[in-house]
């Protein structure tokens, strides 16, 4: 039986089909390895949600990482007489790094994923949530670049000729790396400003923000660029540096709660306490309204009228926008329906001859051939 199956090895080592049949067998022992390391990490990383988290995404990558490891062990234990077994190792040993990044890859993005899901948006108090989003998601995207990179650097580093060329260009401080700096500004621009946004926290998911004179929601970070999402459904793609050299507004930097304002323009002799009084009214009876502020002051004055500002609180700016307009309708309406007089008018005053009373306009001529 033992000379039997040394025959058999014998005959493996030098045949083509034995290498094949060997390589089969690797295979299938990986994917076997593989569906019983998935089954005892999930059972043991159960009351883990991060750990869950990274076994369900590094999951798919595993798989063929397992499989080129073992056809590397496979294709090392080969003779060297295997028709093209160098081009064979070469390619492998290829695609094993190419796995290896994608494990690492997916890792990364499953930590960040997982810390995620620990802190959901959908609450009233989501400040602490959105700052764990944002760190997470930015630096996630980081260490991703930086992970792809490494993962590159070794697949080259695997080839001799790509390892003579990135040899010469580290070799060569002149104008290529010259031209090679400059051409790597912005990306590495981005990322550093990535990480400064990640750690001092200017803006964050779902922040609300004013750029350049429009109002929108953070909607996503990713590595080079922030989403804006604008109130009319459009995106506004603004490169990270730009937060970092320009100013900009935060309307949820440290709450969400804001003042929304309602200005009217209205006659001099408008009484301002009835205004007052339906002013309060119009805030209790509203649901945006949150209790902490509703205040009717007159602001400035024209030639021909007086400006109000009313001054109302809401939980966020889009409860502040609804407000707002409640609240100048409902205004517009009563000042309209009580003192239809005292709504900003022009005046004209219509001068002629004085006839009995004063201020009495001299009457037109009759026409020719009637009496006057």
């Amino acid at each position: 039986m033992q000379s039997q199956w040394n025959v058999f090895v014998a005959w493996a080592d030098s045949s083509v089909l034995g290498l094949a049949v060997a390589a089969a067998i690797a295979v299938v022992l990986a994917w076997v390895a593989h569906r019983a390391g998935v089954l005892v990490l999930t059972r043991v990383t159960r009351g883990m949600p991060v750990a869950s988290t990274v076994v369900r995404f590094v999951r798919p990558a595993a798989r063929w990482w397992l499989m080129f490891l073992a056809l590397q062990v496979v294709w090392q234990g080969a003779p060297d007489t295997v028709p093209m077994i160098d081009n064979i190792r070469q390619a492998n040993s290829l695609l094993l790094l190419a796995c290896l990044t994608w494990v690492g890859l997916r890792a990364v993005a499953g930590v960040g994923q997982g810390v995620t899901d620990q802190y959901p948006l959908n609450v009233v108090d989501n400040l602490n949530a959105r700052r764990i989003h944002t760190q997470a998601k930015v630096l996630s995207r980081t260490v991703m670049v930086l992970v792809g990179l490494a993962g590159v650097a070794l697949m080259l580093m695997t080839i001799p000729g790509a390892r003579q060329f990135g040899a010469s260009l580290l070799a060569s401080a002149g104008v290529v790396g010259l031209v090679v700096g400059m051409a790597a500004q912005p990306v590495f621009g981005n990322l550093i400003a990535g990480l400064q946004l990640a750690l001092a926290q200017p803006i964050r998911i779902d922040d609300v923000l004013i750029v350049q004179g429009e109002w929108g929601r953070v909607e996503a970070i990713t590595g080079t660029y922030v989403v804006l999402a604008i109130w009319d459904q459009r995106r506004l793609i603004i490169p990270l540096r730009w937060f970092i050299e320009n100013p900009f507004q935060n309307w949820t930097r440290s709450s969400s709660e804001i003042i929304g304002t309602v200005f009217l323009w209205v006659d001099y002799r408008l009484p301002l306490e009835p205004l007052r009084a339906e002013a309060q009214r119009l805030c209790e009876a509203s649901p945006e309204w949150d209790g902490r502020l509703c205040k009717l002051q007159v602001t400035d004055t024209s030639e021909k009228s007086m400006q109000l500002r009313l001054l109302a609180t809401a939980a966020d700016s889009g409860k502040a926008w609804d407000l707002r307009c409640f609240l100048r309708e409902g205004l517009i309406a009563f000042i309209a329906r009580e003192h239809p007089e005292y709504l900003p008018l022009t005046r004209a005053e219509v001068r002629g001859e004085v006839r009995g009373e004063v201020g009495l306009p001299q009457p037109l001529p009759a026409p020719p051939g009637q009496p006057a």
